[in-house]
């Protein structure tokens, strides 16, 4: 059990949706922080189709619990499974002033099939994979190979994990939009994820590889993020100029281990060639996790020029915090040309390489050398966003 640093504490009365990704812990996250409270698991079939067929009779199994434990918030997981049951939960908030946490992986389902979101009566709550300061002797190598998914950090076997992971769970989500009826299309759509993840994306030469539509691939991407199995970050422009690329956003995947699947990539060790790549999807990851957990409202953006100077992850609306990720155990002076560019041009309030070097180090115009480690401190302690040096 990962002591998680999500924080879920509800105010009597109050409501909640919490989503994720299959097999990050949400389950397991709730049945720790509400373990008294009455719960339904709609991966249960015979109680997914009585409540499909009548969703109203999910009051009367709340009250044959009694008064005490209606006190505490209704779980119910799976909560995409019957959209219809929002309606009876909207009903028991408002009549009954009962609370709920409203557990799934997919909030997709729900806006398509447009279900009672309950307009503002539940807060958003969203859980990620496993991050540094949730894994005690956090080893980095086995995080970049495996991935941070719990059950696949744990694993001896997680290579057939992820495969299972990806071709049970992923290619369903996609297929259950009703979007991807061509089945050998999509999977070639899977396929290029390999050579597209964490480049520049190119909507028609992804379709052109796919034998289908560009309108169809950007479809692709958008359940992939809709469902938070994927994010697209965004380039980073304060003003417009021909010089600097503006429109072309970056994917990566939810997890650095099903993406490494995806990609057919192992990271054996520090020295494996694909290491620097990984390093800069982890530290994605970490930023996001960060942003949400202590709710901080940031953009993560990357800046590239048309003649390939480039910043991996620009952190706030004017671009405060610029970062490099780099896997080489010594940093040189060329690795430093797109930061020291950007630096020149937008003047961060902070401007951080993180890489495998053994010590912290500061540069003569005032750039941090930090090893992964210590910058994942620095982050996780409220040393990056707004740090100010």
């Amino acid at each position: 059990m990962y002591r998680r640093t999500l924080e879920i504490e509800l105010p009597r009365g109050q409501s909640a949706f919490l989503w994720g990704a299959r097999k990050t812990g949400k389950s397991t996250l709730l049945g720790h922080r509400f373990p008294h409270s009455i719960r339904f698991d709609l991966l249960d079939t015979r109680l997914l189709l009585e409540l499909t067929r009548a969703p109203w009779t999910l009051a009367e199994r709340i009250r044959a619990f009694g008064r005490y434990s209606r006190v505490l918030p209704v779980i119910i997981d799976e909560v995409q499974k019957v959209p219809a049951i929002l309606d009876e939960v909207h009903r028991l908030i408002e009549s009954e002033r009962l609370s709920f946490v409203l557990c799934g992986s997919s909030a997709r389902k729900l806006k398509r099939g447009r279900a009672n979101l309950l307009g503002g009566r539940a807060w958003r709550y969203a859980l990620h994979p496993l991050t540094w300061p949730e894994v005690p002797d956090f080893d980095l190598v086995r995080a970049l190979n495996q991935g941070l998914i719990p059950e696949h950090y744990d694993s001896a076997h997680h290579r057939r994990g992820l495969a299972g992971y990806v071709d049970d769970y992923l290619k369903e989500e996609v297929f259950d939009e009703g979007l991807a009826r061509n089945a050998p299309a999509f999977a070639r759509f899977f396929e290029a994820l390999a050579f597209c993840h964490g480049e520049l994306l190119n909507y028609s030469n992804v379709a052109r590889d796919c034998g289908v539509s560009s309108k169809t691939v950007k479809e692709y991407f958008q359940i992939l993020v809709d469902t938070l199995l994927g994010v697209l970050v965004e380039p980073f422009s304060r003003r417009r100029s021909r010089a600097v690329i503006t429109r072309a956003p970056k994917f990566y995947l939810f997890d650095v281990g099903v993406a490494n699947h995806v990609a057919g990539r192992r990271i054996e060790s520090t020295a494996s060639p694909d290491f620097g790549r990984a390093l800069e999807h982890l530290v994605l990851m970490e930023l996001l996790a960060y942003r949400s957990y202590r709710e901080r409202d940031f953009p993560v953006r990357f800046w590239r020029t048309k003649s390939g100077l480039e910043c991996d992850f620009v952190l706030g609306l004017e671009g405060e915090v610029a970062i490099e990720v780099k896997g080489d155990s010594r940093v040189r002076r060329a690795d430093l040309r797109g930061l020291r560019a950007f630096v020149e041009e937008h003047r961060p309030r902070q401007a951080v390489v993180v890489c495998n070097e053994s010590a912290s180090r500061r540069t003569d115009d005032g750039i941090w050398i930090l090893p992964w480690e210590r910058f994942l401190e620095r982050l996780w302690g409220d040393g990056v966003v707004g740090y100010r040096s």
